[in-house]
């Protein structure tokens, strides 16, 4: 795992979480039908330099835009391997299972452009009808391998809350594909942090891990909550992250690591 910006940690600056990090963007999903009954998705997954506002349980609360040259190396080393997934594979129905076979992933001015040739299955075909009324987004997961990060910087027009500044220089991509977007009004544009709402699923699918985060949250002195809550027992003690805010033994943001626990999502 990369180690936090070296210049950043002399500094005193406290990084957000590099890992497990999830953006969407509404509109960014197309779909175009052939002659011969084959389709094709395609859209951009990510915009260049386009300054988004985060404020995430797990990530903090900053402003961020990702830099041209941010996925050339990821998809150089790693592009026929990047799987497609609707909902980040979060899906009761299709779990994850790939929706088609990448054709191109590249960077063109506008950002990580984007060509999959679906596949002519059953699952894929339950998704037409939403991919051809325009009503799913594009969302990708990736890490953080280069940052630019400015926690104290000047008021700006983009800026002017003085918000920490984070400027991804380059990102390791894991997954991408079609999303449904939690619904929460004037949503119908722009990205997003989405990173929240894949932990809580990811929760969701470790019960026993969701029930200690939620009884640590609970006020100290309750019948079942606060400092006398269980928390799991992972192989590796992890080590929270500078930004992070824990109650009990449940960090509640990014964590950093060694090597990865036996809980880790």
């Amino acid at each position: 795992m990369d180690t936090p910006d070296i210049n950043a940690l002399e500094a005193g600056v406290s990084l957000p979480p590099r890992d497990y990090v999830v953006r969407s963007v509404m509109p960014g999903v197309e779909l175009r039908s052939a002659e011969d009954g084959t389709r094709t998705l395609h859209g951009h997954f990510s915009v260049f330099n386009e300054w988004t506002e985060i404020r995430s349980m797990w990530e903090g609360t900053f402003i961020e835009r990702i830099a041209p040259g941010a996925f050339a190396k990821t998809f150089q080393e790693r592009g026929d391997r990047i799987k497609v997934l609707f909902d980040h594979g979060h899906d009761p129905q299709i779990g994850n299972k790939p929706l088609g076979k990448v054709r191109s992933l590249t960077e063109d001015e506008k950002g990580a452009a984007y060509e999959v040739d679906l596949f002519d299955s059953s699952y894929v075909r339950d998704l037409i009808p939403a991919l051809e009324a325009g009503t799913l987004g594009a969302s990708f997961r990736f890490r953080v391998v280069r940052e630019d990060f400015d926690e104290e910087p000047e008021r700006s027009a983009y800026n002017p809350d003085g918000l920490p500044e984070r400027t991804i220089r380059e990102a390791a991509v894991a997954e991408f594909g079609p999303v449904t977007f939690p619904a929460y009004e004037g949503a119908t544009a722009g990205v997003r942090s989405t990173t929240d709402d894949f932990i809580l699923k990811r929760f969701m699918q470790e019960p026993d891990m969701l029930r200690a985060l939620i009884l640590n949250l609970l006020p100290a002195g309750t019948e079942q909550g606060g400092e006398e809550a269980p928390a799991p027992t992972p192989s590796v003690e992890p080590v929270a992250h500078p930004r992070a805010v824990s109650r009990g033994h449940v960090p509640l943001f990014g964590l950093d690591h060694k090597e990865k626990p036996s809980w880790q999502l």
